[in-house]
């Protein structure tokens, strides 16, 4: 016996950031949604740091029993020389990853969507003015494809694709007490994290320490861990679990939509090129691709494809920077410049989006409740 095949206004493939977000503002506004999963649980197998800036937090309310607040950050040259960096009023949110996808995930179902499971998307086809899925067999006014960054939802329908990416990884700690739980370090080293940086990232319950390089270069985790061994003392910690993943930096992919289907968060490159942040990106145009789809099924509006199109960030002065990352400042010029009022002048900009407050961090963070 075939399976019957049931009809949705909309389905969007991957429970991720953009996925999740945009099936509870699309049922929200009374479309009836399904999302579907490839893993077993929304939480499960996490392939992302998971560091939120206040202005993401905020688009969705995020509870603060998944989040950590950090209240700086602590960038170091690859002596461990370092400067501390802030902006009093401003603070980003660590996170229990896991639990904030089971969250987003559980408002999206409340609101009324449909979350199945444990279903790997493998075609699709656009006939008759519905998208009919092969995997489960359904059929949807409107495909939304939110499948991360290598997005099977591309091949299908062949848009654009990333073809440029970070390599990272990344290991989760218990007990580890050295690490400064105000700040979250950033280290800057072309020997061992080429294009990009290492961090350790203090959470609501572990502490993540990671790094990413260029898609080129092969990431050197153990030998970061090794070489900060006397700042951190990894030794007396626990490793809890250990991920890798890709992230795009090739900016916006082209084309990102055809009739009917479109592709939204890391599937459509919308992940900043320079810093590989992409949460905040897929909180706002998860929220306003299932407006635009709403606007469209119910009311008659241009295609969503168009509404999103003037919105979409170009990256073209972030993708230059991108370019020149890859080539990997020398490490004698971390040096060089690290407390030095050129790079705290940018870093400001690039962490805080304005200019920050001079002076002591101990001295501003004494003003402070205990986070």
């Amino acid at each position: 016996m075939s399976q019957q095949v049931a009809d949705y206004d909309l389905a969007i493939i991957g429970a991720s950031f953009a996925g999740l977000v945009a099936a509870r503002s699309a049922a929200l506004r009374g479309l009836n949604v399904i999302i579907i999963e490839a893993k077993s649980d929304p939480g499960a197998r996490i392939h992302t740091t998971g560091i939120v800036v206040r202005e993401a937090a905020e688009t969705v309310d995020i509870p603060h029993f998944v989040t950590k607040r950090i209240r700086g950050i602590r960038l170091y040259a690859p002596s461990f020389k370092h400067m501390d960096l802030f902006a009093p009023g401003y603070a980003f949110l660590t996170t229990d990853m896991a639990a904030l996808m089971r969250w987003l995930a559980d408002e999206a179902t409340r609101a009324g969507a449909k979350l199945v499971c444990s279903t790997r998307f493998t075609s699709a086809r656009r006939e008759n003015g519905l998208v009919h899925l092969e995997t489960p067999a359904i059929s949807a006014r409107y495909l939304l494809g939110c499948d991360g960054a290598k997005s099977q939802v591309a091949d299908a329908f062949g848009l654009g694709k990333n073809t440029k990416f970070l390599i990272g990884l990344e290991a989760e700690y218990k007990g580890l007490d050295a690490v400064d739980p105000r700040l979250l370090h950033c280290f800057l080293d072309s020997a061992i994290a080429p294009g990009y940086i290492a961090w350790a990232a203090p959470g609501p319950a572990v502490t993540q320490i990671g790094l990413a390089t260029k898609g080129d270069a092969k990431p050197a985790l153990q030998k970061f861990i090794e070489k900060s061994e006397h700042l951190f003392h990894y030794s007396k910690a626990e490793i809890v679990e250990r991920r890798s993943g890709v992230i795009p930096c090739g900016g916006l992919v082209r084309p990102y939509a055809c009739d009917g289907v479109m592709l939204i968060g890391d599937s459509a490159g919308l992940v900043s090129p320079l810093t590989a942040g992409g949460i905040k990106l897929s909180f706002e145009f998860g929220r306003k691709a299932a407006h635009a789809v709403a606007d469209h099924l119910l009311n008659g509006g241009p295609t969503p494809e168009t509404v999103l199109d003037g919105d979409l960030p170009r990256f073209h002065i972030k993708s230059r920077l991108r370019q020149a990352l890859n080539f990997g400042p020398p490490n004698w010029m971390y040096e060089l410049m690290i407390g030095t009022p050129p790079l705290r002048a940018i870093a400001q900009r690039l962490y805080f989006h304005r200019r920050g407050s001079g002076g002591s961090f101990d001295d501003f963070s004494k003003n402070l409740s205990e986070s």
